[in-house]
């Protein structure tokens, strides 16, 4: 008798997941593609532009690898952070004091050095195929 329920949750969570990831996909696509508009009407492409249009590639990057692999790595939102960071930096650069400069500075350099440290353990201590992943879960050898 659990296991029907069981599967029920899990599809019913599934569904979610995925409307959640058409949703953002697709406020993606119209975000960026407004952007694309305002560019071509004003007829200037400022540096801040192109780096938001680069956040919109990565969240659609991050959706498509989701789609793709089933997996969602820690690194994707950890280089939106940092070019976020980089535009926020960009825009606001006249108006900040030199300690919020460092700050930033120093938060975009703590994010390279996570995403460094997570691809070093990638390399060094890779994780087992999903395969291996499935036969371990189901107890086979």
């Amino acid at each position: 008798m659990k296991q029907p329920l069981q599967r029920l949750h899990i599809l019913a969570l599934t569904s979610i997941e995925h409307i959640g990831l058409l949703v953002i996909a697709i406020a993606t696509v119209v975000s960026m593609s407004s952007e694309v508009v305002n560019m071509i009407t004003t007829r200037t492409v400022d540096l801040t532009d192109l780096l938001k249009l680069f956040l919109y590639l990565e969240v659609i990057a991050m959706v498509q690898r989701y789609y793709t692999s089933g997996e969602m790595p820690v690194r994707f939102p950890l280089y939106i952070a940092i070019v976020a960071m980089a535009r926020y930096m960009i825009l606001d650069m006249k108006s900040m004091n030199e300690w919020r400069l460092l700050g930033i500075s120093s938060a975009i350099l703590l994010l390279s050095l996570a995403i460094l440290m997570i691809r070093y353990g990638h390399v060094r201590f890779p994780y087992a195929s999903k395969e291996a992943r499935d036969k371990e879960a189901a107890g086979t050898d």
